[in-house]
């Protein structure tokens, strides 16, 4: 398989397994979820659709917003990651069953971060496009001279908050993705990246010994 291919195969799976990992955290949500996840339910609480839907809106907004203030159009994968990631989403919503109870739910929540956190290493190993709202954090990283962290902290306390007022969930659990999925993506990037690179040298070298 050639380098394309292989980085589109990691790019369309993690983002699959990002959204199951996504979806597990959603039927958990008594226990809480991301901030802008806490957002997209909010939004589908008091206006229907659904939470892939809303988060195909946001998403498609950001979008709007960030290439219009750097006047350039959006990657192709930015594109991509906005409706794959909310398509998926759905479809693993009506797929999964509801848990019953916190004992239940517990480790269903614990399983959706590590999922996340491998999704996110996976697609983003790939590197076709960074997904909208890591867009919109790198544009007002440059703009405001300010660290990644800190411009990411004040994104989702704010998304947190609009989400909060919208009745989305917020617990334990959203503290604890906060503090635990970037400790989980360290681990899971550089693993998937290295895991890529040896798939496409191993493909070229095979290329290489059949052309010999």
């Amino acid at each position: 398989m050639e380098t394309k291919g292989i980085q589109w195969c990691f790019f369309v799976v993690g983002l699959m397994i990002l959204a199951f990992g996504i979806a597990l955290t959603i039927e958990a949500r008594e226990l809480g979820i991301s901030p802008w996840d806490v957002l997209h339910y909010g939004l589908y609480m008091n206006f229907g659709l659904t939470v892939g839907s809303w988060s195909i809106i946001v998403g498609m907004i950001i979008v709007t917003f960030t290439c219009i203030v750097t006047k350039s159009g959006p990657q192709i994968g930015t594109i991509l990651n906005m409706v794959f990631i909310g398509l998926f989403i759905d479809l693993f919503l009506l797929l999964l069953p509801t848990p019953s109870s916190l004992w239940v739910m517990a480790p269903m929540f614990i399983i959706g971060v590590a999922f996340s956190a491998l999704g996110i290493g996976v697609y983003v190993a790939s590197g076709l496009g960074a997904g909208p709202r890591d867009g919109l954090m790198l544009y007002l990283t440059k703009k405001t001279g300010w660290k990644v962290q800190w411009v990411r902290n004040v994104i989702e306390v704010n998304i947190l908050i609009l989400g909060w007022m919208l009745g989305g969930p917020v617990g334990i659990g959203t503290l604890l993705i906060a503090l635990l999925l970037g400790n989980f993506i360290g681990y899971s990037l550089p693993l998937t990246k290295n895991f890529m690179t040896f798939l496409i040298n191993r493909g070229m070298n095979g290329e290489n010994f059949y052309k010999g």
